[in-house]
């Protein structure tokens, strides 16, 4: 996975707000922090996107690390639409440090109908608001 470029046609960043005890004893961000960093741009992502998504459960989640990041850098997550099946989307993330990509992360969601505890198709307008921000060729 690569973080977007001219393929993209549209990116969602979030501002991350790192916080202390997101460290460990020797200043660098703890692994599971990263969980937390995309799971905020994803919700931020979905919730840009108004009522047109919601209902959603999380089905897959994945991270590759690619370098430390220690107490004190600015990180920023840019998030994009990799691939929008029937009842799916993953969405792909860059969580940054100081503009360097320190890991890439992976997620799938899922619309889900809770009443009745299963999957359900998107709508037009959910699609629409989620193609807005697909890659080329996902």
């Amino acid at each position: 996975m690569t973080a977007p470029r001219d393929t993209t046609p549209r990116v969602h960043r979030t501002a991350v707000q790192m916080r202390f005890a997101d460290t460990d004893a020797l200043g660098h961000v703890n692994n599971g922090s990263f969980v937390l960093y995309a799971e905020t741009a994803r919700l931020e992502f979905l919730g840009a996107l108004g009522g047109a998504v919601q209902s959603l459960i999380l089905a897959h989640l994945a991270i590759d690390f690619r370098r430390q990041v220690t107490f004190g850098q600015t990180v920023v997550v840019d998030t994009w639409v990799e691939r929008i099946g029937q009842t799916s989307v993953t969405i792909l993330h860059a969580i940054r440090a100081d503009d360097a990509v320190a890991a890439e992360v992976r997620s799938v969601v899922v619309s889900f109908d809770y009443a009745a505890q299963r999957p359900r198709p998107w709508t037009d307008a959910q699609r629409a608001a989620l193609d807005a921000y697909r890659a080329i060729g996902g």
